[in-house]
């Protein structure tokens, strides 16, 4: 090591220390040498260039005084004209010579010197080493006929009445024009519109072309008719138009030659111009033109960014958007690198759309392209990602890519991003909202396992529609669920609220309970005026503020309602016994007509929590009337508050010593340790306090820890979740957060299995015959295909294969487009499903944004579609807190003291409940939870064996029973009662079977080979259904696994379910009903001392939270 020290030369006198100190004086004696770079630049030729040619705008004054330079030689040759008495001669006297007097003389070869040496000297400055080119352009040529006479003439003073065609002059004015508005482009940094420029290039060349024959004919006609200037322009016109009056016509054959010329010389130009001009339109309107800066700065827009517009994600967009009064008068300027296919330019020509809809072909990624969309003057930008692609990850990258062009491009425009991974979050959390697809697709799905159709109840509620969707229909739940579908989430302030003002000072369920009774509205939470956070039922000791801004479910806003109260007299007569009998409940009729409500109320006056309305019976009575409901208080008592000790091992989940799993699976309440990636909101929920080995995840595959290899053998006490995926993704996080919840207790906990592949001895291995449901993941390596609605095929056609073979099996699915999911259990020979899409296409022609909402999978909430929630981010921009609400609603954020979305069932015990109104107090004055919703089932009692085979019947009786379907399903229908909802159809179909079978006697010879081919073909689709159950059952003796539970004739086509959305008082509940429920936050009801782990750890995670939405 000393050696090589020794070896390093010691630096330069200049380079040491003290040299540096000193400064540079030992540098004097050096040998250097200064150099000067650009010293071409320098020169004289390259100086002139700099000024006639490189500058821009030098170079624009030059081009403009040459311009006005020719327009005054052709000025000068008119006055001439017009001053000019022609003397008598031969006739060629009169052509080669003219008369000009002294002055106009000098002024045109003033003219005259001035052009010539300007052109000499822009040919000298642009000489590129061929002289030649330089000589035979053709302005050139033009400049050397029309100034090198008058130039002559100083020296020979007869030649100065020589006539020298000056008109010419206007082809150079033209060519001085173009080259100024290039110039002027680059003078301003602004590129003009190159249709505008072709435009000025053929009016001009039309002018040059009129005046050269204009003074042509004139000046040939000297020895003719003698026409003046006004003729020769009468003529011009008449000829060019192919008019051809005749009155005026050339008689010399020099002027009739020169017509020819002229007529030769337009029949090329012109066509070469049209044609330009043709192509740069056609181009025009693919690319889209501009968003004029004069609309931009008078008008408001908003800018859509897709990478590729289809008709579907189109008309979501427009619907929705427009759907809000309030955006009536903007435009929307859809930016799209894509050219514009035959779809949607058909649509954008429809006049409701032409007139507020402009398409932009162009990149968000290029200035040019952003300045076009006035994009620093848009009120806002959505960006969109491209999910039909097989790599989302590279769409993730573009649309990411994209916001930052945008932000960069314009700060201030509000940016509302859709993204795909979870992961790619992070990297536009600057954006104002975000919408994450994966985390919504697998929240929903999750919840749907554990409150059914979850997915169906969020994507009614972002959709906007007036409840007018099956208003038309014979079935009475139609109507009720089109009608409730019409629910959305509106705000308003408390103090400036008719619903709510009176509540001010007391208990957040006292307002939420009494606003429904009253108004028929749906109170689920508040925000501080001080506070950004969005309080889902913050539970009964939440005081109501006059400040305070809540969030309420109603058929639409306060603001577009009206309300009317009945009579004293009617007031007077109501009973106080308000919630006693079945006959005496209030009527609220809901009148929805161009977007006003209007609310007719009885008796709205509030009663005292003694009053006998509310009050408990006394104890002489209470053995012959049924329990009555306490009232809810404005103010919480603690004692009245029936908290859920969540956080209690003890007090949930007693199990007995023989319980096995119970020793073996200890759960403790925290958050999860790791987080799958950035931006991931920390989820209070159930852990295991030690890590399970990576070998012992494998469920098919035993280990050194256990032996077990199938499901079954694990012996779970909860049904299982299975989750069929492609790829264990980060988005699975939040299917699993949900599930593991900490207000879940814990004997409710299910097992989850994550299948990545779904052969099936793996499905049979998992434990499907036993799972409580299946979640099926849209593939996506089909996303891609040749035909858009064919990404979904695979996904398609695997559910239908478990439909198949497990018929008793609850499958949960997610599409790619929403048409998809009529082929979900699809049936082709099932009437009531023609019907159904008989409705859907009715209610699409009648512009229905839900059309497919009467879907009976979508309406059970077994599919849905990720793209129905495109207009959560739409929604946002008029409805900024919609996607904060959606989070937590789906688990997805977690506000120290907001509710989360739970569900109850309704048993026979509860049905002395009898309203949804005795309902929502009961609920109020216990718990604190707030109702929002019913799951109804309603059974048709006919199992999947006897319903395909009574379908199958002969074809004339199929379209015979099929006309009269709809008449007796209305009649015999009843969405209040369970005992009337069965299927007439398919009931008749299997009467008619089985009173064919009970014939014994034989009467004709035909109608007993008739009778046994009917049979044969009944027992020939019962052995299909047979032979599909040996095969499942064949395959789990195969496997070693018991074929104990297997109910392979069970099936879920013998019922219907829908939602009901905020219903109406009045509702009866029925035996079965699902009842959808705000529960606040049991970690609010624990004293101080106890949460202080968990409030440090909250405030730590509120405090790292970003300002963004995600």
């Amino acid at each position: 090591m000393v050696d090589l020290e020794s070896e390093v030369p010691p630096l330069p006198p200049r380079y040491r220390f003290r040299d540096l100190l000193l400064g540079d004086q030992g540098w004097q004696n050096d040998d250097r040498v200064q150099v000067e770079f650009y010293m071409n630049e320098n020169t004289f030729k390259e100086r002139l260039k700099l000024f006639f040619i490189k500058n821009q705008r030098s170079s624009l004054r030059i081009r403009l005084f040459n311009f006005s330079l020719k327009l005054l030689s052709c000025l000068l040759y008119i006055i001439r004209v017009l001053l000019e008495n022609p003397s008598q001669g031969d006739e060629w006297s009169h052509i080669i010579w003219v008369n000009r007097s002294v002055p106009l003389w000098g002024l045109q070869v003033l003219v005259a010197l001035i052009s010539l040496f300007e052109t000499i000297l822009l040919g000298y400055l642009s000489y590129k080493g061929n002289i030649w080119e330089q000589i035979l352009r053709i302005p050139f040529i033009l400049e050397i006929i029309n100034a090198v006479p008058f130039i002559i003439s100083i020296f020979w003073p007869s030649l100065r009445n020589l006539f020298v065609p000056v008109f010419l002059n206007c082809w150079l004015a033209k060519h001085a024009l173009e080259n100024m508005i290039n110039d002027l482009h680059r003078a301003i940094q602004r590129t003009q519109s190159a249709m505008f420029n072709q435009v000025l290039i053929l009016i001009s060349t039309l002018l040059c072309l009129i005046f050269t024959c204009i003074c042509g004919i004139q000046h040939l006609e000297r020895i003719g008719k003698k026409l003046n200037l006004f003729d020769s322009l009468y003529f011009c016109i008449v000829t060019f138009s192919t008019v051809g009056f005749g009155d005026v016509t050339p008689e010399t054959w020099s002027s009739k030659l020169f017509v020819v010329i002229m007529i030769c010389v337009a029949l090329v130009v012109l066509p070469i111009q049209f044609e330009q001009m043709a192509y740069l339109w056609m181009e025009r309107q693919k690319s889209g033109g501009n968003y004029s800066r004069h609309r931009a700065q008078t008008e408001k827009h908003v800018v859509l960014c897709v990478s590729s517009l289809k008709i579907d994600l189109l008309m979501d967009f427009l619907n929705e958007f427009y759907a809000h009064p309030r955006l009536q008068d903007y435009y929307v300027v859809i930016l799209c690198p894509t050219e514009m296919d035959v779809q949607v330019r058909r649509v954008l020509q429809i006049p409701m759309w032409s007139q507020r809809v402009i398409y932009l072909q162009g990149s968000a990624l290029k200035d040019q392209d952003l300045l076009r969309a006035k994009m620093d003057d848009a009120e806002a930008c959505f960006i969109l990602s491209s999910r039909c692609e097989v790599d989302r990850t590279s769409s993730d990258h573009q649309t990411i890519l994209r916001a930052w062009a945008v932000k960069d491009f314009a700060p201030k425009c509000p940016l509302y991003v859709q993204i795909l991974k979870p992961e790619n979050k992070f990297h536009i959390k600057f954006a104002d909202h975000v919408v994450c697809e994966e985390e919504f697709k697998y929240a929903m799905l999750a919840l749907n396992c554990i409150c059914p159709a979850t997915s169906t109840l969020i994507t009614l509620l972002v959709h906007t529609s007036r409840g007018q969707e099956g208003q038309q229909s014979p079935e009475q739940w139609q109507k009720t669920y089109g009608r409730c579908s019409g629910n959305e989430v509106y705000h308003i302030t408390l103090e400036e609220s008719t619903f709510f003002a009176e509540y001010e000072g007391k208990s957040f369920t006292y307002a939420s309970f009494h606003a429904h009774k009253k108004y028929g509205v749906c109170l689920i939470g508040v925000r501080r005026e001080d506070n950004k956070n969005i309080l889902l039922n913050p539970g009964p000791r939440y005081i109501m503020n006059a400040t305070d801004i809540c969030f309420y479910i109603n058929i639409t806003k306060e603001e577009n309602s009206a309300f009317k109260n009945e009579d004293q007299q009617k007031k007077n007569n109501v009973p106080r016994s308000f919630y006693h009998g079945p006959s005496r409940l209030p009527v609220h009729s809901i009148i929805a007509s161009m977007g006003t409500v209007a609310i007719d109320l009885q008796d709205t006056s509030c009663r005292s929590a003694s009053g006998p309305t509310l009050s408990l019976p006394t104890e002489g009575i209470k053995e012959i009337r049924r329990p009555s409901i306490a009232p809810v208080l404005e103010v919480a008592d603690t004692s009245s508050i029936q908290t859920c000790e969540l956080l209690s091992d003890q007090s949930e989940d007693e199990t007995t010593p023989d319980e096995k799993m119970s020793s073996n699976l200890e759960y403790a309440k925290g958050y999860p340790p790791y987080s799958p990636y950035i931006g991931s909101s920390p989820t209070f929920c159930h852990l295991l306090h030690e890590k399970v080995p990576f070998c012992c995840l494998r469920l098919d595959k035993s280990c050194q820890h256990n032996y077990y290899e199938d499901a079954k053998a694990y012996g779970f006490k909860n049904k299982l979740i299975i989750v069929a995926a492609e790829t264990a993704g980060n988005g699975l996080y939040n299917f699993i957060v949900p599930l593991r919840a900490y207000y879940r207790p814990k004997k409710e906990l299910n097992p989850i299995v994550l299948l990545l592949d779904n052969p099936l001895d793996d499905l049979l291995r998992c434990g499907v015959t036993f799972a409580a449901n299946m979640v099926v993941v849209d593939k996506e390596s089909t996303m891609s295909a040749e035909e858009d609605y064919m990404a979904d095929a695979k996904t398609i056609v695997n559910v239908q294969t478990l439909f198949r073979l497990f018929s008793s099996l609850s499958i949960i699915t997610e599409l790619t487009h929403p048409a998809n999911m009529r082929f979900m259990q699809f049936r082709a020979k099932d009437c009531y499903s023609l019907a159904l899409s008989k409705l859907e296409k009715k209610e699409r022609e009648r512009g229905s944004n839900l059309a497919f909402m009467f879907r009976l999978p979508f309406a059970a909430g077994r599919v849905f579609s990720i793209s129905m929630l495109d207009t959560l981010l739409y929604q946002s921009f008029v409805k900024d807190y919609m996607i904060s609400i959606t989070r937590l609603l789906l688990g997805l954020d977690t506000t120290p003291g907001s509710g989360f979305l739970c569900s109850m069932k309704i048993t026979e015990d509860d049905l002395w409940i009898r309203t949804y109104a005795r309902l929502y107090q009961k609920l109020c004055s216990t718990t604190g939870d707030v109702p929002i919703g019913i799951y109804r089932t309603e059974s048709q009692k006919l199992t999947t064996s006897e319903s395909q085979i009574s379908i199958s019947v002969e074809e004339w009786e199929d379209t015979k029973d099929c006309k009269e379907h709809g008449h007796h399903r209305g009649n015999h229908r009843n969405s209040t009662s369970s005992d009337q909802s069965d299927h007439p159809l398919l009931r008749r179909k299997s009467l008619q079977w089985a009173r064919r079978l009970s014939r014994k006697g034989p009467k004709h010879s035909g109608k007993t080979a008739e009778k046994i081919t009917q049979q044969r073909l009944n027992l020939y689709r019962r052995s299909e259904r047979q032979e599909l159950a040996e095969l499942v059952k064949n395959r789990m003796k195969h496997l070693g696994l018991s074929t104990v539970g297997y109910d392979e004739m069970n099936d879920h086509q013998s019922t219907l379910s829908y939602i009901l959305i905020n219903p109406s008082p009045d509702t009866r509940l029925e035996l079965n009903d699902v009842v959808y429920l705000i529960r606040p936050d049991p970690l609010a009801y624990l004293p101080n001392s106890e949460p202080s782990r968990k409030n440090s750890i909250t405030t730590a995670a509120q405090d790292s939270r970003e300002e963004t939405q995600l």
